[in-house]
């Protein structure tokens, strides 16, 4: 479609205008290419045109879902929608749940925000044919975003992604696509996701004292809830963070993982002696942990976190349970895990960066079932029955169980994880983001170094291979190994790389941290060169 066609059909006259008042150049640039399926479904910011999250976008985008599922026989199924707190999300919440209608399909949406997990957990429950969240998760204030599932709760993945977008070329004009008006539905289903999220604390040690932020985001109310209802009832929030606020005004970047994002909830537990300090992302699809150290409060990495949690359930399972029992870790995280699966006599898979990948990890495996899956970037799935996607509320209230667990011992989470270290070796993991002017940016980038790649790195040899779209830099010797991940980012203008040191451990745990933490070091500084 056209400028000219566009604008003339654009359903929201603040878009319309907006894209007539560009000049011809800026103007082209958004039509040149429209938004595809990523990571973690369409993001984009929040303005006219393809190549932006708005009404006309999200309404084509929901007639394509409609298209396709009618053509696989589930015309007439129910579908689920919600929506995060962000600019527009309610607008185009209304619009998806709408379009679906029109399409003969039955809906089950709300009035108010939900966590993503919520989204995923009742399209299982139900066992709608889909399901749509409107959420940019932890992206910047500016962006929106549309996030699909299918098939019990799992994200799209190829070809239905292609599938969606080749019928979103085929849609007709945004405003000659029909909508219906949807009732939204009561908190049935959002209570059941609160009850469930309660029952993933393994044991009924203690009662930790929580700090809690929201992050300005939609999992503060439904986290309070399930926290309490597994029997963690002394919690406390960063006020000024707990109710949703589209613009996010304390934090740069809506994200834990940002420096500086945190440092209101660290603040908080120090005060009030807390035990376990815990960060959901605006859309509570991730969680991030605080603990308190000897240097003070510091933020647990994601894949300390995913050592921890992987480590506790498979410690509660029999023998019988751990050999059927799978977990998973994506490409670009930690491999500590797959040595803790193996210690259990547990299965453990790697896979594609994006738990639209992680929540399939045990489809190839028969007679197996996943029980846990992670990625570096905080998202963890602790309960995958019930939610086949990460789910930062449920991980809370197994953080907040693991530290009573840990504590009933007389011990603490450092303790643990230098148990860990003990038993499998030190494992250092680091990220640094190269931002880039656009994908062809990135994509240059990575082709310097698959042609190019270095030969060693921190004075170890390395082999480079390439698997999709990243590059793997491997090597070292019997002592200590080197792990670089490159690839570009699914949901940002940027270009991601990925460290990991391993380091055995001889009669002195803290010397093979200093190894390993020098050699890290190393890595950082060449991958700023590539």
């Amino acid at each position: 479609m056209n400028p000219e066609d566009w604008i003339a059909h654009d359903p929201d006259p603040v878009t319309a205008a907006e894209l007539a008042a560009l000049d011809p150049g800026e103007r082209a640039a958004r039509f040149a290419r429209p938004l595809t399926f990523g990571t973690a479904g369409l993001r984009g910011p929040v303005r006219g045109g393809p190549d932006s999250m708005n009404l006309a976008v999200v309404v084509r985008a929901t007639w394509a879902v409609s298209r396709v599922l009618t053509e696989r026989g589930l015309g007439g199924s129910t579908v689920v929608v919600g929506r995060d707190a962000r600019h527009g999300s309610a607008q185009f919440a209304v619009a998806a749940a709408e379009v679906f209608a029109a399409q003969g399909f039955s809906v089950i949406s709300w009035e108010h925000p939900v966590p993503t997990p919520v989204v995923a957990f009742a399209v299982r429950r139900t066992g709608a044919a889909a399901g749509v969240q409107i959420t940019a998760s932890h992206n910047p204030r500016t962006d929106n975003g549309y996030k699909v599932y299918f098939d019990g709760g799992l994200q799209i993945v190829s070809p239905t992604d292609r599938e969606i977008e080749a019928a979103i070329t085929t849609a007709p004009p945004a405003d000659e696509i029909r909508r219906r008006p949807v009732h939204p539905d009561d908190d049935t289903l959002v209570d059941a996701y609160v009850a469930r999220a309660a029952t993933v604390r393994r044991g009924r040690h203690g009662h930790p004292r929580v700090a809690l932020t929201a992050m300005h985001g939609v999992g503060g109310e439904l986290a309070l809830r399930a926290l309490q209802a597994a029997g963690f009832d002394d919690v406390h929030t960063v006020a000024s963070q707990f109710a949703p606020d589209p613009d996010f005004p304390t934090v740069a970047f809506p994200n834990p993982e940002e420096p500086g994002a945190a440092d209101a909830l660290l603040r908080l537990a120090d005060e009030i002696g807390a035990d376990i300090a815990i960060a959901l992302d605006p859309d509570a699809d991730r969680c991030a942990v605080g603990i308190p150290a000897a240097g003070g409060w510091r933020m647990l990495s994601g894949d300390e976190t995913g050592w921890l949690l992987g480590d506790y359930i498979l410690s509660t399972l029999d023998g019988a349970d751990a050999a059927t029992s799978v977990v998973a870790s994506s490409v670009v995280s930690s491999q500590l895990l797959a040595t803790i699966a193996a210690d259990y006599g547990a299965r453990h898979v790697v896979t594609l960066t994006g738990f639209k990948w992680l929540a399939r990890a045990d489809a190839e495996l028969t007679g197996c079932s996943l029980v846990y899956a992670y990625e570096e970037a905080i998202g963890h799935c602790v309960d995958p029955a019930a939610v086949r996607d990460k789910d930062g509320i449920s991980a809370a209230v197994l953080a907040c169980d693991l530290v009573a667990h840990v504590a009933a011992q007389g011990i603490s989470i450092t303790d643990a994880l230098d148990r860990l270290a003990l038993r499998h070796g030190v494992h250092t993991t680091a990220a640094l983001s190269r931002r880039v002017a656009d994908p062809g940016e990135a994509a240059a980038m990575m082709d310097r170094l698959r042609s190019n790649p270095p030969a060693e790195l921190a004075g170890f040899p390395v082999t480079a291979t390439a698997d999709g779209d990243a590059v793997f830099l491997t090597g070292g010797d019997q002592q200590t190994t080197v792990r670089v991940v490159v690839r570009p980012s699914g949901t940002e203008p940027k270009v991601k790389c990925y460290t990991e040191v391993g380091q055995a451990v001889g009669a002195d745990l803290d010397d093979a941290r200093r190894r390993a933490a020098a050699i890290e070091l190393q890595l950082l500084a060449s991958a700023q060169t590539w």
